[in-house]
């Protein structure tokens, strides 16, 4: 699936090394990436102000709508994140290998046994990584969590709307969910899920970064191209190259 790089084209030789370039983040994988990284930064900032607002104006509410502005972007962001999850769901059963959820759930020995070599690399101890075009064995299982905390999200901060929806709204399904906790536990669960969700970016970042320059694969770029520099023996095997670097 995929390609958008023209076929064919001359190879380069790296100092020490020759690498293939590859296809492995799919449109619609960069695409949700994207919107799910914008969103939780816009649902960080409007769900701290509503929790602490600290913006004073002068005369009545209405004719500022401070607080109603906020809870709007904070809505609207949510359901384009919630959008967006749920996009990236389906599209780890009809993307390429690389969007699998076999990426994520460590069904195969391999990727079971990357998990532990993944992370002695990141404690520094082996020199080089395992092998892992896609996401890494250690990285793929952390998203287990993440979505963990995506699905956390989605549910708490619709049932919290619901609270003053109206009947009519499409979140008003999401009701019954707060009295299982009640109100004030409910929103102390969406808090913290946000919290952790900013410390995974901060991970997210430095390891992306760091892998990028320690290997020189194109990491970072990847998002925004799709494409990856791996070693041959690295290309998968079902899939035809897509020219050398």
């Amino acid at each position: 699936r995929g390609g958008g790089a023209p076929r064919g084209a001359a190879p380069t030789l790296r100092p020490g090394r020759e690498t293939v370039r590859i296809y492995v983040w799919e449109w619609p994988v960069r695409a949700t990436h994207w919107v799910i990284a914008l969103s939780i930064g816009l649902l960080s900032v409007t769900g701290f102000y509503i929790g602490h607002p600290f913006i004073s104006v002068s005369g009545q509410a209405r004719a500022h709508f401070v607080m109603g502005t906020v809870r709007g972007l904070h809505m609207y962001a949510g359901v384009a994140f919630a959008l967006a999850v749920v996009s990236r769901v389906i599209w780890m059963f009809i993307g390429n290998e690389f969007a699998s959820w076999k990426q994520l759930v460590p069904v195969s020995k391999a990727r079971f046994a990357g998990i532990w070599s993944t992370f002695k690399w990141y404690l520094f101890l082996p020199a080089k990584p395992p092998p892992s075009p896609g996401h890494n064995p250690l990285a793929g299982a952390a998203y287990v969590g993440v979505y963990g905390l995506y699905l956390i999200q989605i549910l708490t901060g619709f049932g919290l709307y619901a609270i003053a929806a109206r009947s009519s709204s499409p979140a008003h399904p999401f009701a019954w969910l707060v009295p299982v906790l009640g109100p004030q536990l409910f929103r102390w669960v969406h808090h913290v899920a946000m919290w952790l969700l900013l410390g995974f970016f901060v991970h997210h970042f430095y390891s992306s970064f760091y892998f990028s320059w320690h290997e020189k694969n194109g990491t970072l770029d990847s998002i925004f191209t799709g494409f990856k520099f791996v070693p041959p023996d690295q290309v998968p095997a079902a899939r035809p190259r897509e020219g050398r670097s």
